[in-house]
């Protein structure tokens, strides 16, 4: 009875924990968004294959930052990379074996990057050398490709001799990525430029990598603060929202000066914030600045507390049940976000280009600001119980730490909101006696 009892403890808390694992990377606003990597191998050689690997990020609103994307895996058996084209592997490794034709890498375990921008054209191919940037899909599906071609030998040289790379890993360029197996899938068709001629890959097997914020951080990056027309309270973001841990290396406003002298060099690797209350490398801040009779306005404004970095290509993700109605967006680029049929209160904002799509690190330049008008529903609007805040806003894919409801600026009661009215009627009426006196 005992055994049986340990036996069904066991088994519920394996599915428990499966079912975390693949929770933990499910995005509810995204639920199909992935980075998958394709390996079509074009051709033989002697020794082995030459593979064109293709990385797509399928993922609406995150994209790959600088310092760019970072790809490892495992071979299945003695393999080396003879050349790489679009890429290089950062380590060499013992390839004193070799006496004439010395490999690019011997390395068991090849941690691969893209090559920088302005490399020379006998090194590059479509899609390469952008420093690892790669947009979301939401976004510019053109740029959220990366591509790179090598040349591996010492692996066979036909499907059948030929064994799948293994335990691939995917920094982005932190951690956060969990990739699966590789699979063997259908061969990948190409169509000629003139449309005449369709010609397929030797193999090809795909590998999926998808997001998870736990994994990436035990904090968020992010917060969020509010603030109201009708109510003179300033909700900020709560404090610690992002974890204090750097509290004893923030920079104040008087150690600005010394910390641009720091700047210059590349000997910092923790994260340099501006000394907040809340700590976090961005705030996002919702105003609801105006009420007209049909539409009413809202405020937004993204904050940079972080010393050492731009954010390139920005985007930020908001959930509110208005956005169904979005009538104008002003100074950022707007796209509806319908992960479901069912519901349309998901929006994705961004920089225009050469525009704000650069977020500039914290100083009186780091910050970008939009404001958005919308069409109300008079079945459903209401400035009560905090219903025109956002219920979830995400930056560069990370959800931001909201306030708690109750911290939300409220709407003055009815008795609340005459007493002011009259209060200030009172005041108006004394400025006129007192202009007449």
């Amino acid at each position: 009875m005992v055994s049986k009892r340990y036996a069904c403890l066991f088994v519920l808390t394996f599915v428990v924990a499966l079912i975390f694992s693949h929770a933990v990377a499910y995005d509810t606003l995204d639920p199909t968004g992935n980075i998958t990597i394709k390996w079509d191998v074009m051709s033989w050689i002697p020794d082995g294959y030459v593979a064109l690997v293709t990385m797509t990020n399928f993922q609406m609103y995150r994209h790959i930052m600088e310092p760019g994307w970072t790809l490892g895996w495992t071979w299945a058996k003695k393999e080396v990379i003879w050349s790489m084209v679009g890429a290089q592997a950062t380590e060499q490794g013992d390839c004193s074996k070799f006496k004439i034709n010395i490999p690019h890498s011997c390395m068991k375990n090849p941690t691969v990057v893209d090559l920088l921008p302005g490399v020379p054209y006998n090194q590059q191919i479509a899609n390469c050398c952008k420093g690892g940037v790669v947009g979301s899909w939401g976004q510019d599906p053109s740029a959220a490709v990366s591509s790179f071609q090598l040349s591996v030998g010492r692996s066979g040289s036909s499907n059948k001799t030929v064994r799948l790379p293994k335990n691939f890993t995917l920094l982005g360029p932190g951690r956060g990525y969990t990739c699966s197996q590789a699979k063997n899938v259908l061969p990948t068709a190409f169509i000629s430029a003139d449309g005449r001629r369709r010609t397929q890959a030797m193999m090809t097997w795909n590998v999926t990598c998808t997001y998870s914020q736990i994994l990436a951080s035990k904090n968020p990056t992010c917060c969020v603060s509010m603030s109201s027309f009708y109510n003179s309270t300033i909700t900020p973001c709560p404090s610690c929202s992002c974890g204090c841990q750097n509290k004893n290396n923030c920079v104040n406003d008087s150690d600005i000066r010394s910390v641009v002298g720091m700047m210059n060099t590349t000997t910092i690797v923790a994260p340099l914030l501006h000394c907040t209350q809340h700590m976090c490398p961005i705030r996002v801040h919702w105003h609801v600045k105006l009420n007209y009779k049909e539409y009413w306005r809202v405020k937004m404004s993204i904050t940079n507390f972080n010393y050492q970095v731009n954010y390139t290509e920005w985007t930020l993700v908001v959930q509110h049940p208005n956005l169904n109605n979005v009538t104008e967006v002003f100074s950022f680029d707007y796209k509806p976000l319908i992960p479901y049929d069912s519901t349309n209160d998901t929006g994705m904002f961004y920089g225009i280009k050469f525009f704000n799509e650069i977020l500039l690190q914290s100083g009186p330049e780091g910050n970008v600001q939009s404001e958005l008008i919308l069409q109300k529903d008079m079945n459903t609007f209401t400035f009560k119980q905090g219903w025109a805040f956002p219920r979830k806003i995400y930056f560069n894919g990370d959800e931001c730490r909201m306030p708690l409801p109750e911290d939300y600026p409220y709407l003055p009661n009815s008795a609340h909101a005459k007493a002011i009215a009259s209060s200030t009627l009172a005041a108006l009426l004394l400025l006129v006696l007192l202009a007449f006196w």
